[in-house]
């Protein structure tokens, strides 16, 4: 697993060992940031349930601002500091140690407000749902933030439009698909 692109480059990461992290492998996050790249410069962006922090990085070595990443096991939270040590990053960057959703309540009364929005839960718990859910009220979006879901292929979506959210893209690989949702649009 390694940086692929920006100031970054070519850097390896280290991931937390065990089954509990699923790491996104290197053609997935490629694919995934084609998609990002034209809009992540001076972006603030929050990487949720975030294991290595590879996602969080790579939006940081392409240009992204800041980068805020939750995470509650503490062998993923040694991860991310390390890697962000290694590829000269922890400046732009927040670790905030704990669970997705009481962190997200608290940074809502920060007034935080993030441009992406990127979440991998752990498959099959309806996490995804759950952060979707406390995100509809709009306090941690901006009007055109983007929310990267990364799910398996048979995590159902069918209740995004009654929650408020309009689908950009939807890019499916062999095991698992990056959803692309922002704030529907109001006429």
């Amino acid at each position: 697993m390694r940086v692929i692109a920006g100031t970054a480059r070519h850097l390896p990461l280290k991931a937390p060992e065990g089954l509990e992290t699923r790491p996104t492998i290197d053609r997935t996050k490629e694919t995934l940031f084609n998609i990002l790249q034209p809009y992540l410069a001076g972006s603030d962006f929050l990487d949720l349930f975030a294991g290595s922090g590879a996602i969080g990085i790579e939006a940081l070595s392409r240009g992204a601002r800041n980068c805020y990443f939750i995470e509650q096991k503490a062998e993923a939270q040694k991860c991310i500091v390390e890697n962000l040590k290694f590829t000269k990053l922890v400046d732009k960057a927040r670790l905030v140690r704990g669970d997705v959703f009481t962190e997200l309540i608290r940074l809502k009364s920060e007034g935080r407000k993030f441009d992406f929005i990127f979440m991998d839960p752990p498959y099959d718990h309806e996490y995804e749902k759950k952060v979707l859910e406390i995100l509809a009220d709009g306090v941690l979006l901006k009007d055109d933030t983007w929310i990267i879901v990364e799910a398996s292929l048979a995590t159902d979506f069918s209740y995004v439009e009654e929650l408020g959210y309009e689908t950009v893209k939807e890019k499916n690989y062999k095991t698992n698909r990056h959803i692309i949702f922002r704030p529907a649009v109001k006429e």
